[in-house]
């Protein structure tokens, strides 16, 4: 408790703290002086979080924040918080909060007006896409995929032309699921990788199309175990149709001057016949521009 809190002047403060992936030494020194030192540690599974804590000699309690209690329990955490008691909120692995618990405490933190303060590390999206070989300045994480294959199919179905590059996480029994299915949808000549276990003894990061990829996941089963994440190239203007005409441009600016974005290029496309991704790049550019 610090001082100005114990004179009941100001709340605590909320940590959000990343932790490692697999190399413990990954773990930064910040961190560990945060974990020391505030009363409570908020953790996704207080078993494996006191394996870690145990590890560097960490003595600070711990409580679960967990996707099955984290709404019932987030009063407990602002309680202390509010009573001037620092907290620290981690997840098992990597940074909370991306695919993992946490969105409800700190949105009820913020929302109290108590401060929320990241302690940035290890995080397995960035340091998958950091040697991916894949375009890094555009991307979007999708987290994991339904687990059920229609639902699956039509997620896929609903970004098979977005140009960025797509991230996903992969449970290790579904990934060769997951990566036919991406095959299928992207089309198996599209670029992708595996990045499987980061930081750990057995990892491993395959580059290759995704026909190529899914002939070696499937012929090799250490390729399905541990964590996954899988990382697949964006869509690219299929060659001769990058230019759009004039009378294309002049239909969809008549209509962005009407409607939202989204509408005007779906209609453009209705007119002119172009594809509605190509009219809906070409309009936020546009937008961008102006």
């Amino acid at each position: 408790m610090t001082l100005s809190s114990a004179l009941g002047s100001a709340p605590g403060t909320l940590y959000v703290v990343a932790t490692p992936i697999g190399n413990l030494d990954d773990i930064s020194a910040r961190a560990l002086r945060v974990l020391r030192e505030v009363a409570l540690i908020a953790a996704e599974d207080t078993r494996h979080s006191t394996r870690l804590l145990q590890h560097f000699g960490i003595e600070t309690p711990l409580a679960a924040c967990h996707e099955h209690n984290e709404r019932d329990q987030g009063g407990r955490f602002l309680a202390r918080l509010q009573a001037g008691e620092d907290v620290a909120l981690i997840s098992d692995a990597g940074t909370p909060l991306i695919s993992d618990p946490g969105f409800h405490l700190v949105r009820q933190a913020r929302a109290a007006g108590i401060p929320v303060v990241p302690v940035p590390g290890a995080c397995a999206v960035v340091a998958a896409l950091s040697v991916a070989g894949l375009p890094s300045d555009r991307f979007i994480f999708e987290g994991f995929l339904p687990a059920k294959a229609v639902a699956r199919r039509g997620r896929l179905e609903q970004i098979k032309e977005e140009p960025r590059t797509l991230i996903f996480y992969e449970a290790p029994h579904r990934l060769l699921e997951s990566l036919e299915e991406m095959r299928a949808v992207f089309g198996g000549a599209r670029p992708a990788v595996l990045a499987r276990e980061l930081t750990k003894t057995f990892e491993t990061i395959k580059g290759a199309s995704l026909d190529q990829l899914c002939e070696w996941v499937a012929a090799d089963s250490n390729q399905q175990r541990g964590e996954c994440v899988v990382l697949v190239g964006g869509w690219q203007v299929p060659e001769g149709e990058g230019a759009l005409s004039a009378e294309a441009l002049r239909v969809l600016d008549l209509l962005l001057g009407e409607m939202p974005v989204k509408r005007a290029a779906a209609l453009a496309a209705e007119i002119t016949g172009v594809r509605k991704n190509l009219l809906y790049q070409a309009a936020l550019e546009r937008q961008s521009d102006s």
